[in-house]
């Protein structure tokens, strides 16, 4: 059987093919055509903006109604419910200044229809939301139009007014296919000129044009804009063509742009007032009278009391307090210490010593020493009762003692910080500030924050180290947290600092920084002593020169007591209170070196332990200096607690007014 032949004409040329050869030559081409029209459909799903137009008409005061038409591919993957557009509220003048500018949504539609919508603030700016987050659209082209009013985006120089306007923006999520601009001017005038800028933020590349249009003009990309990609239009217009904001208008602006400077200003004047009248009312120190070397403690004011009012409250946990009182019921005759190799013990002697009534703190700890059947055993097995036995300590001699010769003045401290933040509040609150405006306000009340609580801690802390080991050693550390917190701080303030000068928001900064200064200045002023406590400190005062004083020179003050044991037990406890054990010892130690040779073989009734080859003074100024250390190692260790963590020409695209960007949701 012979093969059918087919014949196709084209012009004067004849092609001629098998028939089986034809059909398979159309099925190929059919399957292309069919590849073809899948990849075509594939590329017409990827969501994008087919379409971006903006219909802007400017009013002769300067205020644009703008509609925004956006066609958009829409296919459940980031376009679910809508999409958002992000506006910008604030327009960067060529100077580098940021003024505020005023926004209105009017209305927001999808697909010729009402559409619900929402808005919330983001950093410099607002974004609306498109659709409801309880409907999903439809995959397809969705066409959504928003329109808006804002003012204060018109630009005035000498010679002539200009619009600058980002019409899309540079911060959308997908790419443009195509983005146009209408532009309409009031009173029938025509601009004087044109340009276009298209591409990412600060391209001056132009692959757009514009034409003048009757009473405006028209724009239009020339090639499509990808993500992060925007057109920018910019139109020179005659003078008088905007009328200019008025003096009064100006005015207001200014005082809106300049309010969170304004209120740091304010604030910090009256915080700084305030602090100045309640420190001359409550904080100033009474005068206690002239400091000079004294050998006699101050009438009726036990070791542990003359301690607490030396540090204006107990300084670690009391327990040097603790110590010096436990040191005043030994050389009474009250107990002996018993100094062991792993333990010290306070051991109740049974003797009737006095009928005169005990201090607080002393009754105190004879209770602790009693209940604990005459012998308070201090180690790290009986931890627990000398834990107790100190909480009872402290809490007797606070609520005899506590307001009677030192003021906190934490209530007035209080105030003063109240006050402060409700400033601070008023000026994130009232100020408009963007992000780097927030910052600057933020950032140094944080760093005065934890400056405070480190000078208070570590500061305070050094300076009631009783040894100088542990002064020194308190410093080194101090040291080291400094220079690491100055490394870190130091880098962050200069940061706010820079960006404070280049926003031209140094008057806030300073503002921001006097305020947390006269807070932390004061924080540590306002606390003063009572008339009595300001006298009891002058006197205890010359008794820590006078029992830190060289034996030569304690010689040669008119009618000082000589040394002699009863001298020194008698002012050893008042010694270990103030932190100078040491020197007092180290100058009993040198008259026993001198002494008759009964004072020499001096041991006292009320102390046992080993010595080693030391002096009696160095053994006993070391071990009155350490009572208190031992008292803190026996304590329980704190419970352990759950730790939790905490898992910023000249043109350009993207300039001017407008702008921001978008994407779907």
């Amino acid at each position: 059987m012979k093969r059918a032949r087919h014949t196709i004409r084209q012009g004067s040329r004849t092609w001629t093919a098998q028939g089986g050869a034809v059909s398979r030559l159309v099925a190929v081409l059919a399957a292309l055509i069919l590849l073809a029209g899948v990849t075509a459909g594939l590329a017409q799903a990827e969501e994008r903006i087919l379409s971006y137009d903006s219909q802007i008409e400017v009013a002769a005061d300067g205020t644009l109604t703008v509609t925004e038409t956006i066609r958009a591919v829409a296919e459940g993957d980031l376009i679910k419910r809508g999409i958002y557009r992000d506006f910008p509220l604030t327009f960067t003048t060529d100077d580098g200044r940021t003024h505020r500018v005023g926004f209105q949504l009017v209305s927001v539609e999808r697909d010729g229809e009402a559409e619900p919508s929402r808005t919330e603030n983001i950093d410099g700016g607002i974004r609306i939301y498109t659709g409801d987050k309880d409907v999903f659209l439809s995959n397809g082209v969705h066409t959504f139009a928003l329109t808006y009013t804002t003012d204060r985006q018109i630009r005035f120089f000498e010679d002539h007014d200009e619009l600058y306007w980002n019409v899309t923006g540079t911060g959308w999520a997908f790419p443009i296919d195509e983005a146009s601009a209408t532009v309409l001017l009031p009173g029938g005038a025509r601009p004087q000129a044109l340009d276009v800028f298209t591409g990412a933020y600060g391209s001056r590349a132009k692959f757009a044009r514009g034409s003048p249009a009757g009473n405006g003009a028209t724009f239009r990309t020339t090639r499509p804009l990808g993500a992060q990609e925007g057109l920018t239009i910019v139109m020179s217009l005659k003078k008088g063509v905007i009328a200019p904001p008025s003096e009064a208008q100006l005015r207001a602006a200014w005082w809106q742009e300049n309010m969170a400077a304004i209120l740091a200003g304010i604030g910090l004047l009256v915080v700084a007032v305030y602090y100045g009248w309640i420190w001359r009312r409550a904080g100033r120190d009474p005068d206690g009278g002239v400091v000079v070397p004294r050998w006699d403690p101050p009438e009726n004011a036990s070791p542990a009391l003359v301690n607490y009012i030396d540090n204006r409250g107990f300084a670690d946990g009391g327990w040097t307090a603790i110590s010096a009182a436990a040191l005043n019921l030994a050389v009474t005759g009250r107990v002996v210490l018993e100094d062991l190799q792993n333990a010290l013990v306070i051991a109740a002697t049974g003797k009737k010593v006095s009928t005169e009534k005990l201090p607080t703190g002393e009754a105190a700890l004879m209770r602790a020493v009693e209940g604990a059947g005459g012998r308070l055993v201090i180690d790290r097995e009986n931890g627990p009762a000398v834990q107790k036995a100190g909480e009872a300590f402290r809490k007797a001699m606070e609520s005899e003692h506590r307001g009677k010769y030192y003021k906190a003045n934490i209530g007035a401290i209080i105030a003063g910080i109240a006050l402060s933040v409700a400033f601070i509040l008023a000026i994130l609150v009232l100020g408009t500030l963007d992000d780097a405006g927030a910052a600057i306000v933020i950032v140094p009340v944080v760093i005065a924050v934890f400056v405070a609580i480190f000078i208070a801690v570590f500061g305070r802390s050094i300076r009631r180290r009783s040894s100088l080991a542990g002064r020194v050693a308190g410093i080194v550390v101090l040291s080291v947290f400094g220079f690491i917190g100055v490394t870190v701080f130091g880098g962050l303030i200069a940061s706010i600092a820079f960006e404070a000068v280049e926003t031209h928001q140094l008057p806030l900064l300073a503002g921001i920084g006097g305020i947390v200064l006269v807070n932390l200045v004061f924080l540590f002023l306002m606390g003063a002593p009572t008339p009595v406590g300001a006298k009891m400190s002058a006197h205890i005062a010359g008794l820590r020169q006078y029992l830190t004083l060289a034996e030569q020179e304690r010689m040669n003050m008119a009618g000082a007591p000589t040394m002699s044991p009863g001298h020194y037990e008698t002012l050893l406890p008042y010694a270990v209170a103030l932190g100078v054990e040491k020197p007092w010892s180290k100058t009993f130690d040198a008259w026993l070196a001198t002494a008759a040779a009964g004072a020499a073989a001096y041991t006292p009734v009320w102390y046992s332990g080993t010595g080693g080859n030391s002096g009696f003074g160095d053994r006993m100024g070391g071990f009155a200096g350490s009572m208190a250390g031992a008292m803190q190692s026996s304590l329980p260790p704190p419970p352990k607690s759950s730790s939790s963590g905490f898992s910023s020409g000249g043109g350009f695209s993207g300039g001017g007014g407008g702008g921001g960007g978008g994407g779907g949701w």
